[in-house]
């Protein structure tokens, strides 16, 4: 049972049928020889002095009982010690049971329920209540179960109320986990849980407070790089004529590269702080992906069109960081394919270099992990992440998939 509330709910309910159950079995321990009992002997030393001594005739032990339940209202039966009907007044009850050796109630399945006597001479009187006294037991029985759906009606709202608080409490834990800071819960009342609730309030504004500083200082610090980058490009263009050709030409791969770096940061960033798209819009993957594969040499492209909704800057910037990716740590041809999956698209980016390792297969994914032996030109470890992040954008998921004997190809579902 998944439910709080109910399993709170039925634990009221069972400890008031344990407790009324075990009532109720300390009473018939106790009833022999308690005030019960007591009263049950007394009521055996009167009937026999009432009653003839048992080597009397039959007929005499009949009309001493019929005098003896005359103002009853009740059958009643005589037995003898080994369980013979010595006497009976109206309907036939049957004899103690032969493993029974004092009084008490006798129950037995089909049969009447009566109260039995044992005599101090070894008789046995048998009696059953009256009907209406039978009337009067159910009644009784009746306002005790009054009572306890009155208690399990009344502690329903109680529980439920509690348990409540706990699951609005647990979708607000949920929802944070799931990227929402701003989310929060109700805090109602001033006992444990309200307090819980006021320490994840707490906790969830702290997380919300430090991680807008982190994007904050991240976003601030990738544009602050733009300003000496953009004066290092100039200075580079002033002494273009009198600069040796290699060194201009290696400074201009090492700007361009951070320029890309500072790039997928912020969007990388972005990513992280913006929940939907910018734009919505219908796509054919397989055109994007050929526009793409055209800035590269040895890319090989094949598939179908497939149709997709989305941000077109993003998925070409997908395409891109696969395609690069794959010249980077691959060998040529670069093989990709566009094809239909189910409801959606498929999109495969194959190379044939030395691969992955089975380890580091998931790792590549993290946000600056360089796999070992990658070049010293790999990159900073953002474009596969980037990859998976906006793949999940759009509703899928990026994953490695090895090739045999060797190489490397990255699989994204749309």
């Amino acid at each position: 049972m998944r439910k709080l509330y109910l399993r709170v709910y039925l634990a009221v309910l069972a400890s008031l049928a344990t407790f009324a159950l075990a009532a109720g079995i300390l009473w018939r321990q106790v009833d022999d020889t308690g005030p019960w009992g007591h009263a049950r002997e007394a009521a055996g030393m009167f009937a026999q002095n009432a009653l003839p001594p048992s080597t009397a005739p039959k007929p005499t032990q009949q009309a001493a009982l019929d005098k003896l339940a005359a103002n009853l209202r009740a059958d009643v039966a005589l037995f003898a010690d080994d369980r013979t009907l010595l006497a009976a007044v109206g309907a036939p009850l049957p004899p103690p049971d032969t493993n029974r050796g004092r009084g008490g109630w006798f129950r037995r399945w089909g049969g009447p329920s009566a109260w039995v006597i044992r005599l101090p001479d070894g008789r046995w009187l048998v009696a059953r209540v009256p009907h209406d006294h039978w009337h009067a037991g159910f009644g009784l029985f009746f306002l005790l179960a009054l009572i306890a759906l009155g208690v399990g009606v009344g502690a329903y709202p109680v529980v439920r109320r509690l348990t409540a608080r706990l699951e609005r409490l647990q979708a607000g834990v949920k929802s944070l986990g799931a990227g929402d800071l701003a989310a929060r819960v109700k805090v109602e009342g001033h006992d444990e849980v309200a307090r819980l609730a006021e320490s994840f309030n707490q906790a969830a504004a702290r997380i919300e407070e430090l991680v807008g500083a982190h994007k904050s200082l991240l976003a601030n610090a990738s544009h602050e790089l733009r300003t000496p980058l953009a004066r290092i490009r100039m200075a580079v263009e002033l002494i273009k004529e009198n600069a040796d050709p290699k060194r201009k030409r290696d400074l201009g791969l090492d700007i361009a590269e951070l320029d890309a770096l500072i790039d997928e940061i912020l969007l990388a960033s972005r990513l992280e702080s913006v929940t939907g798209l910018d734009l919505d819009e219908e796509i054919d993957l397989l055109a994007l992906a050929s526009e793409e594969c055209a800035r590269y040499e040895a890319v090989e492209l094949e598939g179908q069109p497939v149709i997709v909704r989305g941000d077109p800057r993003l998925l070409r910037r997908m395409i891109r960081n696969l395609l690069e990716n794959a010249r980077r740590h691959g060998a040529p041809p670069i093989e990709v394919s566009v094809r239909r999956a189910g409801v959606g698209a498929e999109l495969r980016v194959c190379d044939h270099g030395l691969g992955i390792a089975q380890a580091e297969r998931e790792l590549v994914f993290r946000p600056f992990h360089r796999f070992a032996g990658a070049r010293e030109s790999a990159g900073a470890g953002l474009g596969l992440a980037l990859v998976r992040q906006i793949a999940r954008r759009h509703g899928g998921d990026a994953r490695y998939l090895g090739r045999e004997p060797s190489g490397s190809c990255f699989v994204v579902s749309l």
